[in-house]
């Protein structure tokens, strides 16, 4: 019979796994990456994500860890970009490919009609750009538009009369995009899982693109897909168990019949819990399950953080509230205080003032209101802000 673990206990444990029980000093900053991966998107969550856990965390620190080739900037779940340690990042890259041809055109939703009308599959369309890719990036950093504009350009000589036709047609995917530079955007995202590119860092309001093995200065170790899947599973449980398959491949980026390859080969290590339904976790975590207790202290989590990347939402938010909490533009932060979620927050910056907004679901006691606003004015560094004025309100 599935043993019963309650919700409190379930957000405790995932708190703690997120590093969010806890700040962590300097040193925990690519552990805290290698938990489930730091996502990037909106630009510059991912700093705040940080902060969230650890204690005095700036943007230096974590430009000199990417500098340092501790982290590495990669598309990874869902094609977004993600921090993860560079020694580890095989899993977020190995780790998350798609086996299958079907499973990696559900993963770049929208690539599909326009492969189909070059008469490619992904695959061929793929291996296309990434021998295109490599000769462009060759002793270069380019951004995507640049390397899109490119890439696309090369691989035209290579496509029949009728394909050349598709390739340089305005598309649907943004003004003025030919098919050919759309496809080469979709494709260059499972480059990044296949370790063929990475970005570099920032130049202005660029996200260059680079060879990996170029940033890296040496030739990729060879990984072992199976391993990587196992342990990205792994990881996932770790952060969001105990957990379905069902959501576990929303998380990743493909359809729940997609996950076999994942899953499968992990299930000696899983045990089936009761959590407001059949769900699974690792064997090893029931311990900690069973005795999780909720963290005290507060945290504004930025949009997107990892913790609110579960797909079960009722387990941290009241339905009445998801959708003040994800939009499907525009997603605000949130709040943590003592292990629940409070309310959600937003920051304007004008010139080098910052307004932060902090906007609760039921009026907060006084403590966690003067803790939060301190949470708030602890931000205005991360966001070159001289100064921060903060306002609390209710929903």
């Amino acid at each position: 019979m599935a043993e019963r673990v309650e919700r409190e206990r379930v957000v405790a444990f995932r708190l703690a796994s997120h590093q969010l029980d806890a700040r962590g000093g300097e040193q925990s900053l690519v552990a805290a990456a290698g938990r489930c991966g730091i996502q990037n998107s909106p630009p510059g969550s991912a700093l705040l994500a940080f902060h969230a856990r650890i204690d005095g965390v700036s943007a230096d620190m974590v430009a000199d860890a990417v500098e340092g080739r501790e982290l590495l900037l990669t598309w990874s779940m869902r094609g977004a970009p993600y921090y993860v340690p560079t020694a580890e990042a095989h899993v977020f890259t190995t780790g998350v490919l798609p086996m299958t041809e079907d499973a990696r055109r559900h993963f770049l939703l929208g690539a599909q009609p326009a492969v189909d009308r070059l008469g490619l599959t992904l695959t061929e369309a793929v291996d296309l750009v990434a021998t295109a890719t490599r000769e462009v990036l060759s002793g270069q950093q380019l951004a995507i538009d640049e390397l899109g504009a490119e890439v696309a350009a090369r691989i035209t000589p290579e496509l029949t009369d009728r394909q050349r036709a598709v390739w340089n047609e305005e598309g649907p995917y943004a003004e003025g995009q030919p098919i050919g530079e759309a496809v080469v955007h979709f494709c260059v995202r499972l480059l990044a899982l296949q370790r063929t590119v990475c970005f570099a860092p920032r130049t202005g309001n660029k996200a260059p693109f680079v060879l990996t093995e170029e940033w890296l200065g040496r030739p990729l170790e060879e990984t072992d897909p199976v391993a990587c899947r196992r342990e990205l599973l792994r990881r996932y449980l770790r952060c969001y168990g105990p957990s379905t398959r069902s959501d576990f491949a929303t998380w990743l980026g493909v359809r729940a019949g997609d996950v076999d390859p994942w899953w499968s080969q992990l299930e000696d290590e899983l045990v089936e819990v009761d959590f407001g339904g059949r769900a699974w976790a690792l064997a090893a975590d029931l311990d900690a399950l069973r005795t999780a207790r909720m963290p005290t202290g507060v945290r504004l989590l930025p949009p997107r953080d990892p913790y609110t990347q579960l797909r079960d939402r009722d387990a941290i938010v009241g339905r009445a509230h998801h959708r003040d909490v994800w939009r499907t533009v525009g997603d605000p932060g949130t709040m943590l205080a003592d292990g629940e979620i409070v309310g959600t927050w937003r920051a304007r910056k004008s010139g080098r003032r910052l307004r932060v907004d902090l906007k609760a679901f039921e009026a907060l006691s006084r403590r966690h209101q003067d803790a939060l606003v301190a949470e708030a004015e602890s931000i205005a560094p991360l966001r070159e802000a001289s100064s921060v004025s903060v306002d609390v309100t209710t929903y």
